[in-house]
């Protein structure tokens, strides 16, 4: 079984979970989001290089109901960009490049520390965690 047909099998296995209906562009979209952290107009952009007919609406449709059935997250990096990202299993943090716009991900044991060494994070149920430096990366600097 080849790459790209595991990855379509995974996909058509977390729609199908949710009960969803599995059409081709919503698996197409999903597979888009797992490639990284992409804004609407960019995924809109790559799925229409596989499917022509695809409008800019089903893209945005498909992003809220992949959003509220929690297999994928909705970032906010500024005002004016919302990247998705398919919902991840570990904690993990993101590099924006301020010239560019690029969101690189990047694991680090920080969340695991203040959760247990931060009095006030002792006293308090985190539920969530969301770490975000901004810079320039090496093509912008």
């Amino acid at each position: 079984m080849t790459s790209k047909t595991k990855s379509l099998e995974r996909n058509r296995r977390a729609l199908n979970v949710t009960g969803l209906r599995i059409t081709s562009q919503r698996a197409l979209i999903l597979e888009i989001i797992r490639r990284g952290h992409l804004d609407a107009d960019e995924i809109y952009r790559q799925a229409r290089e596989k499917q022509p007919r695809l409008s800019l609406s089903t893209v945005y449709r498909t992003l809220q109901v992949l959003k509220k059935l929690g297999l994928v997250e909705e970032l906010h990096f500024d005002d004016t960009h919302h990247h998705y990202e398919v919902k991840p299993s570990s904690d993990h943090h993101h590099l924006v490049c301020l010239g560019c716009g690029q969101v690189i991900e990047f694991h680090y044991p920080l969340s695991r520390y203040v959760k247990r060494n931060v009095p006030e994070a002792k006293e308090f149920k985190v539920i969530e965690t969301e770490v975000r430096m901004t810079g320039y990366c090496s093509k912008c600097r």
